[in-house]
Formats: structure tokens, sequence, C-alpha cells
């Protein structure tokens, strides 16, 4: 009798903390995510949720193509980015259950030419480590040496042993593209089969994924396909054109659609099982959301969002804790998309926002959903986030605005410009070169064709450069350096940008 007593008293007081889900309001939704669209300026996208096993929402909005006026449906295939990272982990999830791998087996013992930064780190780096962002380096570091370049995936993988260390190994999350496209390797080393063709067979064509597919180069861009957008501060979309991401495809390469994307979510809700067939053990797909790397949960995160207490990576998916509910998550970023997945297993709901556009409002959204989900709607968070947009944005503008008052008026280059011309390579990235167009300096990453950069004095020896194809990113800074006879001898690039750190490479100028 006391044990029932206390069952019940403990009973009372949880019960106030539990937060019960309802039926989700899909006409009130569907108005929330067009007004919303229409209040971002983003040109389109597209949403699924799935409930229960069954589709409960898969809705296009806005437009794939503007100019052409062409409509987003559910079919509409968007860039999903870094949500290919769990397709690349449920691949390796396979191989672990027939015993083919494990988790913790030594990336040498498959790639013997892997190398890192440390013998230590080379000799004990793990599968397991190489798909959970502890690698010890930083986050997004060496992603300039796949993006836009005519490097393969081995020779990225092999160029990156030479990047530096931002922590110590298995010490803090640092978010690595290089190290799934290591993973995405070994993957082939072990099946004998290409990335590609073992995601299709095994995920892709199972599940009838139709329409989606590994590659930019199988999108046929005249069909039913999204046109990626940068849209401006004067609120006009400008169309982008979709880049080869071949050589990181382990970590960012399938192309899909809202309602392709709603069998994945529902197969992952199903614990890895598909009709009859257990595809992916339980035991796998426990391990895959198991938090294995933590990260921060800041004091102003918490204060923007309170609802979440703790934050972290699993194996291919973030995790994190929502209104006392473990939500399994990723979201994608390539020029000109934005991608979300998002699922709470225990309630088996999960959702997918695919865009066109660069911008916050799939992390938003899936917040707002969550709230309506479960009946606690006291934040318009697509407002909350449009806010952090504009900010940021404001950001940028200040930024360029204090580069020119900071710029020293009336100064001169040390020498003619012919003098700064010449290759220059470093270690890690390989060469560049700097040119002369008609009587201006011009910046070429020479592994990578589309990266070519203007120039433009800004003071002393220090130029300005602004990438011609790339609208996305913004003005940066070349500083060229001397040696002690007077002569140039190195430059260092600096573009400031959430995801690519042109200053981490070093180009030394080769003698003429």
């Amino acid at each position: 009798m006391k044990r029932i007593i206390l069952a019940l008293f403990l009973s009372i007081l949880v019960l106030p903390n539990i937060v019960l889900a309802q039926e989700l309001d899909i006409n009130k939704l569907d108005k929330y995510i067009e007004n919303a669209r229409e209040e971002w300026g983003i040109p389109g996208m597209a949403v699924a949720i799935v409930k229960d096993g069954k589709v409960i929402l898969a809705k296009g909005y806005g437009y794939r193509n503007v100019e052409a006026k062409k409509k987003v449906d559910e079919n509409t295939l968007f860039a999903i980015a870094s949500n290919s990272k769990a397709f690349t982990t449920a691949a390796l999830a396979i191989l672990v259950d027939k015993g083919e791998i494990k988790w913790e087996d030594k990336a040498v013992d498959y790639l013997p030419w892997f190398k890192m930064y440390d013998s230590y780190v080379t000799e004990n780096m793990t599968i397991r480590d190489l798909v959970s962002h502890r690698s010890g380096l930083n986050t997004f570091s060496g992603d300039l040496l796949w993006y836009y370049t005519n490097y393969s995936t081995e020779e990225v993988v092999k160029r990156a042993q030479h990047l530096k260390p931002k922590y110590g190994f298995r010490e803090h999350f640092g978010y690595q593209n290089i190290m799934f496209s290591a993973a995405g390797l070994i993957l082939e080393k072990v099946t004998g089969e290409t990335w590609q063709s073992y995601v299709e067979n095994n995920f892709l064509n199972k599940l009838e994924m139709t329409n989606s597919n590994t590659s930019v180069t199988k999108l046929d861009l005249k069909n039913n396909v999204a046109t990626p957008y940068l849209v401006g501060i004067d609120g006009k979309p400008i169309a982008i054109n979709y880049l080869n991401w071949d050589n990181c495809e382990a970590a960012a390469a399938i192309n899909s659609s809202v309602a392709d994307m709603a069998k994945w979510i529902t197969f992952q809700l199903n614990n890895g099982k598909l009709n009859d067939e257990q595809i992916i053990s339980e035991d796998q797909i426990w391990e895959v959301r198991k938090l294995t790397t933590p990260t921060d949960v800041s004091r102003s995160s918490f204060i923007k969002n309170p609802n979440i207490h703790f934050n972290g990576y699993g194996l291919g998916w973030n995790i994190y804790d929502y209104n006392g509910n473990k939500v399994i998550n990723h979201g994608g970023g390539s020029d000109g998309m934005i991608s979300k997945v998002a699922m709470i297993p225990e309630e088996n709901f999960g959702l997918v926002i695919l865009t066109n556009d660069i911008n916050y409002l799939p992390s938003a959204l899936t917040y707002q959903i969550f709230d309506m989900y479960f009946g606690n709607e006291n934040k318009d968070w697509s407002k909350k986030y449009l806010e952090y947009y504009k900010n940021s944005l404001k950001q940028d503008d200040e930024r360029d605005a204090k580069m020119e008052v900071e710029r020293v008026k009336n100064t001169n280059p040390s020498f003619d410009l012919n003098a700064y011309t010449g290759k220059y390579t470093d270690i890690t990235y390989g060469s560049i070169s700097v040119i002369l167009e008609n009587k201006k300096l011009v910046l070429k990453y020479l592994p990578a064709e589309g990266l070519v950069g203007d120039l433009k004095h800004y003071h002393y020896d220090i130029f300005t450069i602004k990438l011609r194809d790339i609208p996305s990113l913004p003005t940066g800074t070349v500083q060229f350096y001397m040696d002690e006879k007077g002569k140039v001898k190195s430059l260092k690039v600096d573009i400031p940008n959430p995801d690519f750190y042109f200053d981490e490479f070093d180009f030394v100028k080769e003698e003429d």
C-alpha cells in the first residue's frame, strides 16, 4: 500500500511537466508555412510530416523556378546536402549488422594511406570517430579542399593530413565533412561498390524513393528540380548553379523531394524495418542515435529556446531534447539550398523541410511544428528567427562599413603590380595563381576552376577580393608579405563566412 501511495504521489509531481501531444491542425499549419515563406522572401519550399506511419502533409510552396513561374510540389527535387550523412551511417550500420565492420575498427585498417595531423590520432581514429565529429579538427576545417575542386575524394582525404587541429582528439565537437568522406571510402573498400551504388541499392531503390539520386550529375534540370537561389538584401532572388559535390558525396551529395524523404523518415521511425524486411537492426538504429559527442548549450541559446537542455551528435544525426522528448534531427546546407529533417521517435512523428534559398526558416519551422503538435504555441518562431537573420545581415553591412572606415587612405602598394603575380603554393591546398588582367590583379585557385577573385587595392599590401561566381560569399582580403630581401614571398586570403576557412592556408610564392 505504501508503494502504491508513493507511486501516486510521484505521478502527481511528474504530471504537470508532461506535455501531451494533440492532433496537428494541418490547415492552420499550412497557412503559417506560406505566410512565413512570404515574410522571408524564400522563392520555394516543400514540407512533409509523418505521423504513425502515415504522411499527413506533403506539399510545395512558392516556386522551384521564379523566372519560369514553375511551382514547387511534393515531388520537386532539392539538394539535401548534409542530410546525406544519415544515409552513410545507415549504410555502415548494415555492414555492422553483417559483421563486416565494427564501429571501433581503425580507419587505417581499411585505408592504409590514411593520415591525420598526429601519429597517435592516425593510428587510433575509428569509424565511429569519423562519423561523430570528434577528430580534433575545427568545424568545416579543410572544406575548401573539396569545394569546387577537381580533387578526387581520396585526394581530399589525403590532403587533410596537413590540417591543424583546434581541439584534442575526442575532446570536442568539430563538424567534419572530410571525415565523412573517409567513412564513405571505407564503405567502398568493404563492399566493393561505389558509395552511390550502395546507397541507391539499399535505400533509394528499396524505399521506392524513385525521384531521388546521389549526384548532381544525375539531375535533369529541365524536369521537376528546384533552382538554387541567393536572395539579396533587396529581396530579389538570384539564380545560382548547382555544384558537383561528388568528391564529398558521403557527406552531402543526395538530391531528394519531401515525398521521397517522407519514406525515409517512415523507415527510420519504423526502426529500420520495411514491410517484413529488417534492413537495419533495431540495435544499430539505436546505436546511431546515441549521443556520442556532446555539444554546448550556451546560456544565451537556452534563453532563446528553454525547451532544449542538452545537445549532441550521434552517428550521422544530431540529438537534443525538446519539451522532454528526444529529437533526432539534422540540417543540410549547400549553395542556395537549406534542408531539415527532424523526428521524435517516441511520438512516431517526423518532418522534412526543403528550401531553395539560404535561410533559417527550416529550424524555426521545426520548433513551430513541435509546439503546434504539443499544443504549446506561445512563440512565433518564424518571426523570432527572421529577426536573428536580419541582424546577421546588418552585421555584414556593419563589417563592410567598418572596413571602409579602417582603410588607410592615400597609400600605394609596395611594388609594381607585376611583382605580385606568380604561382603560390600551400602544402595542404595546392596552388593558386595571381595574374594581371586588364592591368588589375586576379587570383585563381588552380584546383577549383570556379574560384576566381578580382583584387582591388585596399591599403599598403592588402587588396580586397570578391569572388566572381559566388555571390553568397562576402568581400574579403588578400594580404601579401615580403621577405628580408624586399621581395613578395607569400600571401594570405581571408574571406569571413560561416562555412569556409580561406585563411587556414599559407600560400608561398614559387621562384620565377
